[in-house]
């Protein structure tokens, strides 16, 4: 989903990740809780296209985008995604409320992440599989500090992925709630955020329904 709002001027840095951040700096984060609702009951993390489950897509998109540590937020069907999917190096965590929206996700997607050493996380959806490691390396590339705040946009629409300094992180997970996300938080912090064109290597579309699904033939 996109929000328009007026933000930052977009901008498209052209430094690799590693010119921004060094590796760990960055962690990826990945909510992938969802029951999968409107899919009739089929989780997310667990539809495939490919040959690969959308969790693993989404995972070796932050791994190949260039974040080095890489946390995935489970829920609905949590055991199953453990024992089908292939995330190698990745740290799972539950998230035992994940009926309670995206905001219990990335809350408990964040908490994880302390005392890891990372200063930033970058947050993705696995139910965007047009969204890939070019997008994620751009978006990584905007890091400058603790205090950066960032997001993909698509002809000038913040989208996802979101990069969160963790000088935002207790503001963030105070302010999610039920299925907003950051969403408040980043329209309050609107002249924070630095805007990373992705429209040109990136399809922020979701697969929240049957019908979505035909975006994948």
């Amino acid at each position: 989903m996109t929000e328009s709002f007026p933000p930052r001027p977009a901008t498209a840095p052209d430094a690799s990740p590693a010119a921004s951040a060094a590796p760990g700096e960055v962690a990826g984060l990945l909510l992938a809780a969802g029951g999968g609702r409107r899919l009739g009951g089929c989780p997310k993390a667990l539809l495939e296209h490919r040959g690969e489950l959308f969790v693993e897509r989404a995972a070796r998109a932050l791994r190949e985008g260039g974040c080095a540590r890489v946390h995935i937020v489970l829920g609905a069907t949590a055991d199953v995604v453990r024992e089908q999917a292939a995330l190698p190096g990745c740290v799972l965590v539950d998230n035992p409320a994940w009926r309670e929206g995206m905001g219990g996700s990335l809350r408990a997607g964040l908490a994880s992440l302390e005392g890891t050493g990372a200063r930033a996380a970058l947050v993705a959806l696995v139910d965007q599989p047009g969204v890939g490691a070019p997008a994620v390396a751009r978006l990584l590339a905007a890091y400058r500090s603790p205090a950066s705040l960032a997001a993909a946009a698509y002809d000038g629409e913040r989208g996802h992925p979101v990069l969160f300094g963790a000088d935002h992180w207790d503001g963030v997970a105070a302010a999610a709630t039920g299925d907003q996300g950051a969403r408040a938080y980043l329209r309050e912090h609107a002249g924070a955020v630095t805007l990373v064109e992705c429209g040109d290597v990136a399809e922020p579309y979701d697969i929240d329904t049957v019908p979505d699904l035909e975006r994948l033939e």
